[in-house]
């Protein structure tokens, strides 16, 4: 499911099952946990759309994130207003149709150098761009153009010092034929790029999905990284003992390389919302 898809679909389900209660709203929330400081904890939007925006934020707050992003330009302000930033703003393009096309570039180009002095002047560090589907292109040519355009764009974001990141995804089990699906992809195109402004958004839980040894990747890769995502593996839902993944130990790795940007929580919760979120900041918060 398309992440904006899911934000009007999930809306329905999760008043049904009684996860969001009409009273949470107008209850106070609870002092902000105490966080130990070595993680930037955030959460994608998208995961959790059936929920109120400003009580989201509220209930975010509580728990010790700074950020809630994905996010269009018209709900920046409301984060802000709640005391958190947006980490990763909406880019120009979708992960369908994105930069891997020579006939993209102009259109991209253009969304991008007018939407980045808004990024900049609303203090967000990046920005989200994707690759687009290979349809049966090579993967050298997808990288090609895709540096090719980002190269376009690369010295305003320079100037205005937002973060550009291209997200790597899988093309086994959620985006079916999406470029860029292996980090050797997303190395080459940073080597490409050649720009301190862009770097990879590594989600990690589409890079187990396609290739694994996420841990030695961190390690070896951590100056192309510019921003993290998780999930649990399988099944895109909470970091519990239901998943493959060691999240504690992943986040520690990551801490150690000595990245000081966001990891964000992008599962689809199947249980109470916040409790899961909870949890999941818990885990990573090492």
């Amino acid at each position: 499911m398309q992440r904006r898809d899911f934000l009007a679909a999930s809306a329905a389900a999760l008043v049904a099952a009684g996860a969001v209660p009409a009273a949470r709203a107008a209850q106070q929330a609870p002092a902000p946990a105490a966080r130990k400081g070595r993680v930037r904890h955030s959460v994608a939007r998208w995961c959790f759309g059936g929920i109120p925006l400003d009580e989201l934020c509220r209930q975010a707050r509580a728990l010790g994130l700074g950020s809630i992003e994905i996010l269009d330009e018209p709900d920046w302000k409301v984060v802000q207003d709640h005391g958190l930033t947006c980490a990763v703003a909406n880019g120009p393009g979708g992960i369908g149709k994105g930069w891997n096309r020579a006939e993209h570039h102009d259109e991209l180009v253009a969304r991008a150098e007018a939407l980045l002095p808004k990024v900049a002047a609303a203090g967000l560090p990046a920005m989200i761009v994707f690759s687009g589907n290979r349809a049966g292109q090579p993967p050298a040519e997808g990288v090609r153009q895709c540096a090719a355009g980002l190269r376009r764009i690369a010295p305003l974001a320079e100037k205005l010092g937002v973060n550009v990141v291209m997200e790597i995804l899988n093309s086994k089990v959620d985006h079916g034929d999406y470029d860029f699906d292996h980090m050797a992809y997303g190395l080459d195109l940073v080597q490409a790029v050649a720009s301190d402004r862009f770097r990879i958004l590594y989600d990690i839980y589409h890079a187990q999905i396609m290739e694994g040894d996420v841990i030695r990747t961190i390690r070896d890769h951590a100056a192309s990284i510019g921003h993290y995502h998780t999930a649990g593996v399988p099944g895109r839902h909470e970091l519990d003992e239901t998943q493959e993944l060691n999240y504690g130990a992943i986040c520690r790795a990551i801490v150690e390389t000595g990245f000081t940007g966001w990891v964000a929580q992008e599962f689809i919760p199947t249980r109470d919302p916040f409790v899961s979120l909870g949890q999941a900041i818990d885990v990573c918060d090492v």
